[in-house]
């Protein structure tokens, strides 16, 4: 058994931590792989930060494609050979007309948990404009979804399994900056990193759509670090790279945005 109480010290998706000590302490057990559902970014980075202190297991972390943000965890013994290919998902096409009445990643993700599923079954939802959208999902939900999932906002869909090679993923573009600072502070390296005014960045953090390594920051003066991720909805991450001092005492940061 997994020391349980010392691995929830200090976490914040405590239930989410819970089951996959439990799920873990199954794959110890029975000397077999066990899966997690879908688990948002905040989840993952906590539990892959939480089992890298651990030696009877192993993770292994997949959502059908490398920049996906939803993934499921395969769990095993150490001992046991373990990759990407043990974790199960499967992808489908939810194809329709979207021409005169287009559809976001809410009314896709909206219509798909209005048949009666749960979010924790679904990873990524990928908008592929008039034509539809492409949905990765748990195995187990394929046949329902195709006989279920039949209208997304006005417009009738077809709903089909297709092979995850077929995902249509857009590469982030990638644009590398450098900026130098009087500080550290997570307003004065955002809005520079992001091109926007300090106090439109001050906005934005105060109302709750800055998160820093997948958590809801909502200070200002928080403190950055390298390798710290800077996301904002609907406008992209920022990754913290190498940061030195000049001879001014101010910080020649380098950034990496992905948009």
């Amino acid at each position: 058994m997994l020391p349980r109480e010392e691995i929830l010290k200090g976490v914040e998706n405590r239930d989410t931590v819970k089951r996959v000590i439990d799920q873990a302490d199954q794959a110890i057990k029975t000397w077999e792989v066990v899966l997690t559902d879908f688990l948002s970014p905040p989840e993952l980075a906590e539990i892959q930060r939480v089992f890298s202190r651990l030696t009877e297991v192993q993770l292994v972390a997949w959502g059908g494609y490398p920049q996906a943000e939803r993934q499921r965890i395969a769990i095993a013994r150490s001992e046991m050979p373990l990759d990407q290919s043990q974790v199960a998902i499967a992808v489908l096409e939810i194809a329709g007309n979207f021409l005169f009445d287009t559809a976001s990643h809410r009314d896709f993700l909206g219509a798909m948990l209005g048949t009666g599923i749960v979010r924790e079954k679904t990873g990524d939802v990928i908008v592929l404009g008039e034509r539809g959208a492409q949905a990765i999902v748990v195995p187990e939900l394929v046949e329902f979804l195709g006989m279920n999932l039949q209208q997304v906002r006005s417009v009738p869909v077809k709903t089909q399994p297709i092979d995850v090679s077929e995902l249509k993923i857009r590469e982030p573009k990638k644009k590398e900056l450098t900026t130098v600072e009087a500080s550290l502070r997570l307003d004065a390296i955002a809005s520079a990193g992001f091109g926007m005014s300090r106090s439109k960045m001050v906005d934005l953090i105060d109302s709750g759509d800055v998160r820093v390594n997948w958590k809801d920051i909502t200070q200002a003066s928080s403190q950055l670090k390298s390798g710290d991720l800077i996301a904002i909805r609907g406008k992209g991450r920022l990754e913290i790279g190498e940061i030195a001092v000049t001879k001014k005492d101010r910080y020649r940061v380098q950034l990496t945005r992905y948009v």
